[in-house]
């Protein structure tokens, strides 16, 4: 996993890193929000692991901008900030996990895997309904025993849509969370990427919500 650190104690946040690194995770560290906020724009991560009483704005305030703009990071709170009303602020900023310092370094293990289960598609085959599955080693859709190969960025575009099934996303945010923030393409080029995948698994599979975006539906 591509995951995105945010710690502005240098000794823990070093202890985190190598840790992270030894369990075959790709790190990027950061130590204040500015920078994290920068690094996320130009990476894709698959996880974020963010400090809240760090320099420059807290992490709650991080990740409500980063929802704000339609980035749906899964992110996962680690603070010494331990009232309910911390708890809850850190949940309506719309993170997924809140781990509670200090905690252990397999704690932390073990919920990036809880988030991994919910987020990433493990399944070989999912069905969209009865006459088209998707094959999610190979990237192809099989409709009614014909396979029709996606391209990278097809790929991309259909398999954000399928981790948020039956939820209208738009231009923006499949722009936002599939692209870097520099090379994000123009509207019309990421409808050509929906056109596409539309006409192999059909207009009603993913329905155009007029104005608003697209939303994949699965039986």
């Amino acid at each position: 996993m591509k995951i995105l650190l945010l710690e502005d104690d240098m000794i823990l946040n070093e202890i985190i890193e190598e840790y992270l690194l030894e369990n075959g995770n790709d790190v990027i560290s950061t130590t204040n929000s500015q920078e994290a906020l920068e690094t996320i724009y130009d990476n894709h991560f698959d996880i974020l692991l963010l400090d809240v009483n760090v320099p420059y704005f807290n992490g709650f305030s991080l990740l409500k901008k980063l929802r704000d703009e339609k980035i749906y990071i899964p992110t996962i709170f680690m603070t010494s900030k331990s009232q309910i009303s911390d708890i809850k602020e850190g949940f309506d900023s719309g993170c997924d996990d809140y781990l509670k310092k200090p905690f252990e370094l397999e704690e932390l293990n073990i919920r990036i895997k809880n988030i991994k289960r919910f987020y990433s598609i493990e399944e070989e085959f999912i069905y969209i309904n009865e006459e088209i599955k998707y094959d999610t080693k190979n990237s192809v859709i099989i409709k009614n025993k014909e396979d029709y190969q996606l391209s990278k960025m097809e790929t991309k575009v259909f398999e954000y849509l399928l981790k948020n099934k039956n939820r209208v996303i738009s231009i923006k945010e499949l722009g936002l969370n599939i692209w870097t923030y520099e090379d994000i393409p123009i509207d019309t080029t990421i409808r050509t990427y929906i056109k596409n995948l539309r006409k192999i698994v059909g207009k009603e599979s993913i329905e155009n919500i007029k104005g608003v975006g697209y939303k994949l539906k699965t039986a």
